[in-house]
């Protein structure tokens, strides 16, 4: 089930390994997706205006979370691609107790400050308790979600993205079960939607790891593997951290935009949590390309193989613009057919408000083809220090149109955020990516001297 990525033509492989790994991250959307609906149909516009005004802070820590965990998988990829079994192991058991850390630490913090959080961010009153309600249960199911990202990573960088897509089939179908369950049966309100989603990725989390454990030989860890290393750590962190902040200063931008989108009205953080629900659907494709480069990034650059960088990098930008054409006509001809899936009556403006929102954001998705894939590949290759700049860019962006833009031009200025987010960070990443190729290069050419 492991797949060796420093041999074959490599638009086969990036197209073989991103497959499931879309599929896993559409049914991962469908946690959320079913949640906003079942939210939005059955308990009103500002309960939805509850579960997104959360939005934003939900990515600020569990997209922390979930680049850290992904940082940690590619020392394992790296490892993998050299040849190094029993080195991979000792950074697989050092990963884990960095990740137990790091959940435990998180978590204890964001379920004592939810309250005081959500306050800082100016939530709408109207929604104040839906969104309490929502994000302290989110957030007190932490340690699932790191577990769940944690062994499917493992997973990955040995090549597998098919078995996380099987688990997260299971979950999704339980997720649907327990939203209907405990929202309808229950009368549990937004709560019931967010226990529905943290035990779904309990589960999921599960039966990765019992996965490993029963079939992946390979993974099992043993004796003097499980002692802790300060230098494997060092790595782990130095590729980790980066990663996580990397989504964290991306998310401190998008929550200074959703402060501004909080002063516009609860209609309006209802139409952009609708708009963003579809356009998560829609976006999933270059996230599975993302994930794949840095696989793809790690093994390859651990073989030594960087002539195949180029052409990797290649093959997965041309396959995200061919995507980004067929994006654009879905959100311009059915936007505001998908956006009524959220909302029972009474819609019309809302549904106005999140179609214009989502063309203009799937308009720019060439861009984010590349911040996708070059990142991602950039972090694979090692340098996870400058998906940090690129994370500051971000957020100096959706910052500027938050403060600026949003005071100035309403509604109009929240749809420009994430636009000039991603073509600033292009800026950066596109020549970021020769310069780390040629720094790798060089480090095997001085090892040889």
């Amino acid at each position: 089930m492991t797949k060796d990525m420093t041999k074959g033509a490599p638009a086969g492989l990036i197209l073989g390994f991103a497959l499931p790994l879309l599929a896993g991250m559409l049914f991962q959307q469908l946690y959320n997706l079913v949640d906003t609906m079942i939210v939005g149909r059955f308990l009103g516009v500002q309960a939805l205006a509850g579960v997104g005004a959360t939005g934003s802070v939900n990515f600020l820590v569990l997209g922390f979370c979930m680049g850290v965990c992904a940082g940690f998988s590619i020392p394992v990829a790296q490892c993998f691609g050299a040849g190094e079994e029993g080195r991979m192991r000792e950074f697989e058991a050092n990963a884990i107790y960095l990740a137990a850390a790091f959940a435990l630490v998180i978590t204890t913090v964001t379920v004592l400050l939810c309250r005081q959080i959500l306050v800082a961010m100016g939530t709408p009153q109207d929604c104040f308790d839906e969104a309490y309600q929502y994000i302290s249960v989110i957030f007190a199911g932490i340690p699932f979600m790191v577990l769940y990202n944690l062994t499917s990573g493992f997973l990955r960088s040995l090549g597998d993205s098919k078995t996380p897509l099987v688990f997260l089939i299971i979950s999704s179908v339980l997720n649907v079960v327990l939203d209907l369950m405990l929202i309808l049966v229950f009368h549990l309100g937004v709560r019931g939607a967010s226990l529905a989603t943290v035990i779904s990725q309990a589960i999921s989390g599960l039966l990765c790891l019992g996965w490993i454990i029963w079939k992946v030989p390979a993974l099992h860890i043993s004796g003097a593997q499980w002692k802790v290393k300060r230098k494997l750590m060092t790595t782990l962190c130095s590729s980790g951290i980066p990663m996580g902040l990397q989504y964290s200063i991306t998310a401190i931008g998008t929550v200074v935009l959703q402060v501004a989108v909080n002063s516009l009205g609860s209609l309006a953080v209802a139409a952009m949590t609708a708009a963003i629900k579809v356009l998560n659907f829609l976006a999933c494709p270059f996230d599975a390309l993302g994930s794949t480069m840095a696989t793809f990034g790690a093994q390859n650059a651990g073989a030594r193989r960087f002539e195949r960088l180029n052409s990797g990098l290649l093959s997965a930008s041309v396959m995200g613009f061919v995507y980004s054409a067929a994006a654009f006509a879905v959100a311009c001809f059915f936007g505001g057919n998908l956006t009524q899936l959220f909302v029972s009556d009474g819609g019309e403006e809302l549904v106005r408000l999140a179609h214009r929102y989502m063309v203009v954001q799937v308009a720019f998705y060439p861009p984010l083809t590349l911040v996708n894939v070059v990142r991602f590949m950039i972090q694979g290759m090692g340098f996870s220090g400058f998906a940090v700049i690129a994370g500051i860019l971000e957020m100096v962006a959706r910052s500027f149109a938050g403060i600026f833009l949003v005071p100035v031009l309403g509604f109009t200025g929240v749809t420009l955020g994430s636009p000039l987010a991603w073509i600033l960070a292009d800026v950066f990443l596109i020549p970021a990516y020769f310069h780390c190729k040629k720094n790798l290069m060089g480090k095997v050419h001085h090892a040889k001297i």
